[in-house]
């Protein structure tokens, strides 16, 4: 097996550093304290939630909860994903889940249907948002009541939360879920996307019904020095030999990102013999970005000429993206339309706003945009 991971969850020997989010993470999850997790695309939150929840495995007292709320694209969706993530994680049979359904949610007329001889099944519950009795009071205080009754705390963990923005009047749905969920007393909610800028409007803006729900976690990018560690300790547990400056050299190339790092890793692995060599990087290296080509071809065809130039001024280094010689160079118009570019790339979650500047999220389309693109056009 390959000793590298990407695309998903990192536990054990494939999980690095992140030691002191561990600790709180998991520290958060005892204490039953509301976590938020923020950071940009592909570094590392489900993992780390993972390697939280795993610390509470083996305790009795605690239940955790997983739900993905990627495919919800409405509140319905929503309601009955929730009950369906918190009825399994608290029941260990179908029939057991299918009590609990009818003791709590009966008046949805939960249904439970076996699909195939495997045991897969369908959960189900009648529910009609549109209509005006209806009341979605049961269904959002499921873990309290369920946590009441077995003795239990519950550590209810959402990704893709940010996916609730998108719903009709997703405010009002924001208010709800607050309303009932900041009353548990036996449990706590870790919410996560990929996201960033969406997750950061729910969750730091005063405006929103989330502000100040709970303890908010920035990840940064894992330093340098861990990833030479672990890329190093890594080969060696396959036989193969890989040096300091070339371990370090991998992760100056992906300029520390999570996923990138373990994906090049992994690339030179394959590539190298005994021992790793700077043309198995280099070869390693330029197949990614051949690899990644068609989609950062696509991503800049959907941009106009202005939001391109405005990567090639991030991708260079400038900082003051207003004065009159950068807008001159990078024909970026007036002062004011530099606003309007971050906004706009920002939203798209290529670039990342930063209290230390602005940055491209992806480390790879940058040196796409700087050292393929740049010198075609």
């Amino acid at each position: 097996m390959p000793p590298f991971v990407f695309g998903k969850i990192a536990t054990r020997e494939n999980f690095t550093d992140r030691i002191a989010e561990s600790k709180q993470l998991e520290a958060n999850f005892k204490n039953l304290v509301n976590t938020i997790i923020i950071s940009p695309r592909r570094w590392g939150k489900s993992s780390l939630v993972e390697r939280a929840c795993i610390s509470l495995k083996n305790d009795k007292e605690y239940a955790i909860v997983r739900m993905d709320a990627f495919n919800c694209r409405t509140e319905e969706d929503f309601y009955k994903t929730f009950s369906k993530a918190v009825l399994s994680a608290t029941n260990n049979a179908v029939e057991g889940m299918m009590e609990s359904a009818r003791k709590y949610l009966s008046r949805f007329l939960p249904t439970i249907t076996m699909s195939d001889s495997e045991g897969k099944y369908e959960f189900s519950l009648k529910i009609d948002v549109k209509d005006k009795s209806f009341s979605p009071d049961d269904i959002l205080d499921l873990p309290q009541l369920i946590a009441t009754d077995k003795k239990k705390k519950l550590v209810v963990c959402i990704d893709e939360f940010q996916t609730i923005k998108d719903y009709d009047d997703s405010v009002a749905f924001q208010r709800n879920l607050r309303s009932h969920w900041q009353k548990h007393q036996d449990v706590c909610y870790c919410l996560y996307g990929s996201k960033r800028n969406m997750m950061v409007d729910l969750f730091a803006d005063e405006k929103n019904p989330f502000y100040k729900f709970g303890d908010i976690l920035f990840l940064e990018k894992i330093s340098k020095i861990h990833w030479v560690d672990f890329i190093i300790e890594r080969f060696q547990s396959t036989g193969k030999k890989i040096s300091m400056q070339l371990a370090g050299y991998i992760a100056d190339l992906a300029e520390n990102h999570p996923y990138y790092v373990q994906q090049l890793s992994q690339l030179v692995w394959f590539r190298c013999s005994d021992e790793c060599t700077w043309q198995d990087v280099d070869e390693a290296f330029s197949g990614l970005v051949g690899q990644l080509s068609l989609v950062f071809s696509m991503i800049v065809d959907e941009l106009t000429p202005k939001q391109i130039n405005f990567l090639f001024a991030v991708a260079d280094g400038v900082t003051n993206y207003t004065s009159f010689d950068v807008l001159t160079k990078y024909k970026l118009g007036t002062s004011a339309n530099v606003k309007n570019l971050k906004n706009s790339l920002s939203s798209k979650e290529i670039i990342d706003i930063l209290p230390n500047g602005i940055t491209i999220q992806d480390p790879i389309f940058k040196y796409w945009l700087q050292n393929v693109y740049g010198k075609c056009c």
